[in-house]
């Protein structure tokens, strides 16, 4: 089983501008000052995104490359996926997320704006009403 990461997506304003940007292109880069030690495992994973305190998407992997300023490039497949929101506590760079601790994607009947917001969520989970 693939090994995935969690990446706040602190430049996008929602869900349409993350997919604006991910759908750009034939790939979609990400920069990283370094390299996961895991990286070989990652490959054929995906990368869950979050906003507003959630997971709330995600994105394959598809490799990594060295750049000349020393930093490093993840790959990923130009799809943005939709998943079943989850609460996840801001962090700073990236986590792994182990494949049974990863949201569900969304059915194609499924719409995002169809669950409660991630901090609202949170909250609630907090408090065992969800």
């Amino acid at each position: 089983m693939p090994l995935n990461m969690t990446k706040i997506a602190y430049r996008s304003k929602g869900i349409d501008s993350l997919r604006a940007w991910v759908e750009a292109g034939p790939e979609a880069h990400m920069r990283t000052r370094y390299l996961p030690r895991r990286h070989e495992e990652m490959i054929g994973g995906s990368l869950y995104w979050i906003l507003d305190h959630a997971i709330v998407a995600r994105c394959e992997i598809i490799g990594f490359e060295q750049r000349r300023d020393g930093h490093w490039t993840i790959r990923l497949k130009p799809e943005l996926v939709p998943v079943h929101p989850r609460p996840k506590r801001a962090h700073q760079g990236w986590r792994y997320l182990a494949e049974d601790d990863a949201p569900r994607d969304l059915a194609d009947d499924e719409d995002i704006g169809d669950v409660l917001p991630g901090r609202l969520m949170g909250k609630l989970t907090r408090l065992g009403l969800v």
